[in-house]
Order: C-alpha cells, then sequence, then structure tokens
C-alpha cells in the first residue's frame, strides 16, 4: 500500500514540474509589443479634436 502511495506521488511530482516547465517555456516565447509614442503633432491634433 505504501509503495503504491509512493510511486502516484512521484508521478504527480513529475507532471507538475513538466506543466510548470511548459508554461514558463510558453511565457518566455510570448512576443510582446508596445504601442508606438506620438509625437508632438499626433498629440495636439487629438487635443483639437476633444480626445483625451
Amino acid at each position: 500500500m505504501l509503495t503504491l502511495v509512493m510511486i502516484f506521488s512521484i508521478i504527480i511530482v513529475f507532471v507538475i514540474i513538466l506543466v510548470s516547465v511548459l508554461t514558463t517555456s510558453k511565457a518566455y516565447s510570448y512576443r510582446h509589443t508596445v504601442d508606438p509614442v506620438k509625437t508632438l503633432d499626433e498629440v495636439e491634433e487629438e487635443n483639437k479634436k476633444g480626445n483625451h
């Protein structure tokens, strides 16, 4: 009985480690993007339109 519990425990630990590695790998491969910086002319034009 104790052997069966140990085997299931080890399997659960390996599954958790595998899921953690896959999740971390996917997170590092995500490509972050940044909005471009607005020029002064674009900001002034938005202010004239009333879009703050």
